[in-house]
């Protein structure tokens, strides 16, 4: 997590070079006509664990902030993410269920940092998102191996979400400052209510968020059916203290909590049963406490510094039995990155660090043991490194390093405890003919190792209620979990190619191109695959009330290849602005057999309107592909189209100055649609309306 200080004075260099790299010096531009309407510069901080242009990073890279994010009116994090190319958000239209899909990558194949920190839980459909969107500032997405900079997980790549502080909050010239928001959406009769404040008072500064969405009824998808059970209320507290004691120092702690609640499956991205539902509550807390240490005029030390604590307690009470679930999960972990910037002859940028981690996890069923989710704990440590050597004023060579050491230890007798070290390197390219264009390329080796579940997970999967056979025998069926601690670490190189453009003025006067095409290659080792062995007819035994036939869901090792091409373009010419994302993932098994994590082909087209500057008009269709190279067994996905629209409306004067009045229409003609692998239809037409306010 960049603070204050750093990023200021990244930011600074960023805007002052107008997206130079590091190796070129040239002088300011003159300043642009009056009647010019100058765009900031895409920045990234999470691909390069710096601040730069975007045209600097040799990753494929898409960011989403401030107003873009907020037109979306987002209640769940599909409805916030779903126009970034090679992204798709899985798990089915409950918010709680729901998770990320990185070109096939899946569940903690990628990892997601909230605030700097890693969030590591991931277990099967209980969601990996506790945040209201809301109170997100800023979402980047780094698609493609990250292990270098990141370890385990970043084989798909890296989710970052920073949420709101004061530095983006506060007006220029203000001490203090406040945010009100309330908005509705008709489908599932869902409120959202936040209140924001924040400040500064001489070295010190405080931001407070504290955020509310209620649901009145179920969903109800494109043919008017109710998806049962999927009202569920959330809560999201968020506190932001930040110290700067002199210019080269900052210290800030960050404090949230989220709560849900409501009637809903066990495996919420399923259908609901009343045999089966369960009365759900999770609470999840996090700390993070970062220190920024940025001494002016020195170039070998630009330290950020974190420490943090993420707590999860999910519990399900059945609603037939009262059978009563808890699962816990608690990650706390520490991260120094520090930056330095050099002149040997080239100029060369150090980013280097050290990572500790420590994820344990439980698990009861009525107060007693639940093999489901087995009791263990893990640990990683490791050290990384990663240099930007500027071999001519337009070539760039991106090499490094990370070595991870991980142990797996399960509090289960029998199961053998884990040990393994994994090197990452990679090797990125950056090539600039112009200012304004790049050609790029990055060599990675990644990887991702098993999780508790994947390792120890053991006991009953899922029983199917018996038929009678005569009178007291029944014939029934058990799906029972075999644990593999033998499974070795998913392991991938991967290969990607592609161009970036961003420039202004490029058409008329003051407009705004951005454009990137890429192609990437994955060759995955020990691809880790679940394999769910319906019912073993070979396996009938003689049971208390009759015969029991069983089977088995286990992990494995497999290898695979996944591929495909993105390309994403953004054009804003004031008066009006266009969008395209486009995704065509593809993937198998290397003895040629399909991988159910595959997502459908997408296209995502936006087309906006500024008609006055105070009115903002605009559509969004997203074209979603057949995907019938699915495994055995599973349901193909249809194709789709969906089409939204949205409008703000931006008082500049008079005492509505300051609020923004926003409405749209998701899934404007009511399809019936769902998102590959998931079987459960998303929420049919729903009409949104918002207003907020800042003072």
């Amino acid at each position: 997590m960049r603070l204050g200080v750093g990023a200021a004075a990244a930011l600074a260099l960023a805007a002052g070079t107008s997206g130079e790299t590091g190796a070129q010096e040239k002088p300011a531009p003159e300043a642009p006509p009056a009647e010019t309407l100058i765009l900031d510069r895409i920045l990234v901080d999470a691909a390069t664990r710096d601040t730069r242009p975007l045209l600097e990073a040799t990753d494929t890279v898409s960011v989403r902030e401030g107003e873009a994010l907020a037109d979306h009116q987002a209640t769940t994090f599909e409805e916030l993410m779903d126009d970034i190319p090679g992204v798709s958000i899985g798990g089915g239209p409950r918010g709680i269920s729901q998770e990320p899909n990185i070109r096939g990558f899946t569940d903690d194949q990628i990892v997601l940092r909230f605030d700097g920190g890693r969030f590591n839980f991931d277990q099967g459909h209980r969601g990996r998102f506790f945040i209201d969107p809301e109170a997100i500032e800023r979402i980047e997405v780094i698609r493609g191996g990250g292990s270098t900079l990141y370890g385990s997980g970043a084989m798909g790549g890296v989710i970052s979400i920073e949420t709101r502080d004061v530095d983006n909050m506060l007006a220029p010239g203000r001490s203090f400052g406040g945010r009100l928001r309330s908005g509705w959406s008709s489908n599932g009769e869902t409120g959202q209510a936040s209140a924001t404040l924040y400040g500064r008072a001489g070295r010190f500064d405080a931001l407070g968020f504290l955020g509310w969405q209620p649901m009145g009824t179920d969903l109800e998808d494109g043919s008017g059916k109710a998806i049962r059970d999927s009202e569920i209320d959330a809560t999201n507290g968020l506190l932001k203290l930040g110290f700067e004691p002199d210019s080269a120092n900052r210290l800030e702690l960050g404090l949230s909590r989220y709560h849900d609640e409501g009637t809903t499956p066990p495996n919420a991205n399923a259908a609901a049963s009343v045999d089966t539902n369960v009365a759900r509550e999770a609470n999840v807390n996090t700390v993070r406490l970062g220190w920024d240490y940025t001494p002016a005029a020195n170039d070998l030390i630009d330290l950020s510094v974190l420490g943090y604590y993420n707590g999860l307690e999910i519990s399900e009470d059945r609603n037939a039995d009262g059978r009563l679930d808890v699962t816990d999960y608690e990650t706390f972990g520490f991260e120094a990155v520090n930056r330095s910037r050099l002149h040997w002859g080239r100029p060369v940028t150090f980013v280097y660090g050290f990572e500790a981690l420590r994820d344990s996890q439980s698990a009861t069923r009525d107060d007693g043991p639940r093999p489901q989710f087995p009791d263990a704990t893990a640990v990683t440590l490791a050290a990384f490194g990663e240099a930007t050597i500027a071999v001519t004023d337009k070539l760039e060579i991106v090499p490094g390093l990370r070595l991870d050491s991980y142990g797996r230890d399960p509090d289960t007798a029998g199961l053998d405890s884990v040990d393994e070290t994994f090197l990452s390197p990679r090797i990125g390219i950056s090539y600039r003919p112009t200012e304004s264009w790049q050609i790029y390329g990055n060599l990675a080796r990644a990887f991702r190792a098993p999780s508790l579940t994947e390792l120890y997970n053991d006991g009953v999967h899922f029983a199917i209620d018996g038929f009678a056979l005569g009178p007291g025998l029944t014939f029934s069926g058990v799906n029972n979990f075999v644990p593999n601690p033998d499974l070795e670490p998913e392991k991938s190189t991967q290969l990607e190619l592609g161009t970036r453009f961003e420039g202004q003025s490029v058409i008329r006067s003051g407009d705004r191109l951005a454009f990137g095409v890429n192609g990437y290659y994955a060759d995955v080792e020990d691809y880790i695959s679940q394999t769910v062995t319906f019912m073993d007819f070979g396996t009938i035994t003689p049971g208390a009330e009759g015969m029991v036939v069983s089977g088995t869901t286990t992990t494995e090792n497999v290898d695979a290849r996944l591929w495909g091409f993105e390309a994403e373009a953004e054009y804003d010419a004031r008066l009006w602005y266009a969008g395209l994302a486009l995704s065509i993932p593809r993937g198998e098994a290397k003895d040629g057999g399909p991988l159910g994590s595959i997502p459908q082909d997408r296209l995502t087209a936006t087309l906006g309107l500024r008609p006055s500057e105070t009115w903002e008009l605009g559509t969004r269709a997203t074209f979603a592909a057949d995907q019938d190279d699915v495994p055995e067994g599973s349901v193909a996905g249809e194709a789709f189209t969906v089409v939204d629209l949205f409008a703000a409306w931006r008082p500049q004067a008079g005492p509505l100055e300051g609020t923004v009045f926003r409405a749209g229409i998701d899934n404007l003609f009511d399809e019936t649609y769902t998102i590959y692998p998931n079987e459960l239809p998303q929420p049919g037409r729903t009409w949104k309306i918002s207003a907020a306010v800042t003072f």
